[in-house]
């Protein structure tokens, strides 16, 4: 019965308050007068019943005294409610928290980092290319890398050399230079003489679209005599040995530097040149590249290489003038897959070769292993090497105009592996299956008896085992070290019995050695085993092995002036490298370069 009547005080005393609270708020409303109302006490007088207090808290914004109010059929006295104060609502002071900044602690501990950097190599895509008669003669010279330069020198053999160049342009937009060389000598045989002079202007220009225009404009002029003749009491006058060679040419070509939008590179090439010769022979020639690549992400790219070479020659013949036509065109589309260890072309090239059409392979693949310090490598390729007049001349100076021209097609199946053995020692080395169709050879002209004459004949088919490997050191710009060696077995040959004029191993060896700021010494180093030759009775002879070694050095005596010398053929050797023609022995040549 207690509890019940407490929770209807409860109830009275929660009504009582709310409407208190609501009458207050009318009151701001309505801006009436307040109405004070008059506490009373009252008691109840029983004995049974306790007296009941309510009491209200500190924090309670008023205290209420609650008493029960009796109906008519309760004995008990009525109860009534005091207010003590109206309700005044209030928010507690929160407590805010306060930040002290303060300056961090310093760490003077020093954290030990190790960096594993790879060795900085480059690799190129290696491609291979014919068997060449005769090495390329390896010019010694260094250029100098300023904006202009006139370097002169005399040496034995009565051989005056004279070379020049300048630069001009802003070096970033505009890109041009102008380049002039002579050099002769005269050996201690009859018409052993010869003579070299060349001018060539390189220029490029950059667009504001990031496309470079470049162009290039040569004139080569070589003289030498056909001084090989046997018998030595043969007589022949100067002219009739002469053999001069004139080449003119003007090379123009565009490419962007970085791919479009689209993700395509491209670089248009055409050069036109005009070769002839002492004897009536003139050559016109026209070649004219087309390379795209374009990429399609990361890893994947198309490039499309269309080729048209066109070249006419016209040798002067008693009445009428013959004249022999060599074009040939390809397309080369591949398809080419690179990833960070694995790159991959796969396709082909179609060629039409004069009459001739020929669907050529052009597959190869490399795989890094070990970090990219080693790769290994394998490939299929095919095409086709353009003999012109001009080619062949440039490997034998010593041959006669060609009655006809027959370019060589090439098939090779390859397999080797590259790489770098710590941050300067690199090495290649590869093994190469060859088959060629109408290889390029030079044998003695034994039809006329003129002996000292070569000329050139193709042979149907050659094969070969062609070993290669090549290493080297490089520091820097301090010091650097390569060398290469080619081993060719000719395993098989259907009309000549020989291949005249190859050579069977080349080593080859080049020294750079910046020893002070002022001073570099230089060194070059040539061994091959001589070729075979057909001797006059159609039987091949040998030609005995020979070596060459090359030793000069360049170093500053004033800020603008610089001296040089150069020793050729250190071992003075007589060898020979076509039958019949000795070379020159030791020469020395030293000059100085002016520079400014």
């Amino acid at each position: 019965m207690n509890n019940i009547r407490n929770i209807l005080l409860l109830i009275v005393a929660f009504t009582l308050t709310y409407g208190t609270v609501a009458a207050q708020n009318k009151k701001k409303k309505t801006k009436s007068t307040t109405v004070n109302r008059t506490s009373s006490t009252a008691k109840l007088k029983s004995a049974s019943t306790k007296k009941a207090t309510s009491k209200v808290s500190n924090e309670q914004p008023a205290a209420i005294n609650f008493k029960p109010i009796t109906n008519a059929s309760d004995t008990t006295a009525p109860k009534e409610v005091t207010i003590t104060s109206s309700f005044k609502p209030s928010l507690r002071n929160a407590a805010k928290i306060n930040f002290t900044a303060a300056t961090p602690i310093i760490d003077t501990n020093k954290l030990p980092l190790s960096y594993n950097i790879p060795s900085s190599n480059l690799f190129f895509s290696y491609q291979p290319v014919a068997i060449k008669p005769v090495a390329l003669f390896v010019d010694t010279s260094i250029y100098w890398h300023n904006d202009a330069y006139v370097k002169v020198g005399f040496g034995n053999f009565a051989s005056p050399y004279a070379e020049a160049g300048i630069a001009f342009g802003d070096g970033k937009q505009t890109m041009f230079s102008l380049h002039g060389k002579h050099t002769s000598s005269t050996g201690r045989l009859t018409f052993q003489d010869f003579s070299k002079t060349g001018v060539d202007f390189l220029g490029s220009i950059t667009t504001k679209n990031n496309n470079e225009i470049s162009a290039k404009a040569f004139w080569d002029n070589s003289v030498q005599y056909r001084y090989g003749y046997q018998p030595s009491t043969s007589v022949f006058t100067k002219d009739d040995l002469r053999q001069a060679f004139n080449n003119v040419g003007l090379e123009l070509g565009l490419q962007n530097k970085l791919p479009n939008s689209f993700g395509v590179t491209y670089h248009p090439q055409i050069k036109a040149s005009t070769f002839f010769d002492n004897h009536n022979g003139n050559e016109i020639s026209l070649l004219a590249k087309l390379p795209i690549n374009k990429s399609f992400g990361r890893f994947l790219a198309l490039d499309v290489a269309a080729t048209a070479d066109i070249s006419s020659f016209k040798r002067q013949l008693v009445p009428n003038a013959a004249t022999v036509n060599n074009n040939l065109f390809y397309v080369n589309p591949t398809i080419q897959f690179k990833t960070p260890n694995i790159k991959l072309n796969a396709g082909i090239q179609p060629t039409w070769d004069n009459q001739s059409f020929w669907l050529l392979p052009n597959v190869t693949a490399e795989a890094k292993i070990n970090e990219e310090k080693f790769v290994v490598q394998a490939g299929w390729r095919g095409y086709v090497n353009k003999n012109t007049y001009q080619s062949l001349a440039g490997i034998n100076p010593y041959i006669i105009q060609p009655t006809s021209l027959l370019n060589t097609k090439v098939t090779e199946q390859y397999a080797g592996f590259k790489g770098s053995a710590g941050k300067h020692f690199t090495y290649n080395a590869r093994i190469s299956f060859l088959n060629m169709d109408n290889a390029a050879l030079y044998v003695n002209d034994t039809t006329t008896g003129k002996t000292q004459e070569f000329k050139a004949v193709f042979e149907p088919v050659l094969k070969a085992i062609k070993l290669h490997g090549e290493i080297g050191y490089t520091d820097q710009e301090k010091f650097s070290f390569i060398a290469s060696a080619n081993y060719t077995q000719f395993t098989k040959l259907n009309t000549y019995d020989k291949a005249y004029g190859l050579l069977p191993l080349e080593i080859n060896g080049a020294l750079r050695w910046k020893v002070f700021k002022d001073l570099l010494v230089k060194s070059d180093v040539f061994f091959w085993d001589g070729s075979h030759y057909q001797m006059q009775n159609l039987k091949s002879g040998k030609l005995s092995p020979a070596i060459d070694a090359n030793i000069g050095t360049e170093f500053t005596v004033m800020p603008k002036l610089n001296v040089w010398l150069q020793i050729n053929n250190v071992f003075n050797n007589k060898y020979q490298r076509w039958n019949q023609y000795e070379v020159l022995g030791l020469q020395v040549l030293g000059g100085v370069v002016y520079h400014f």
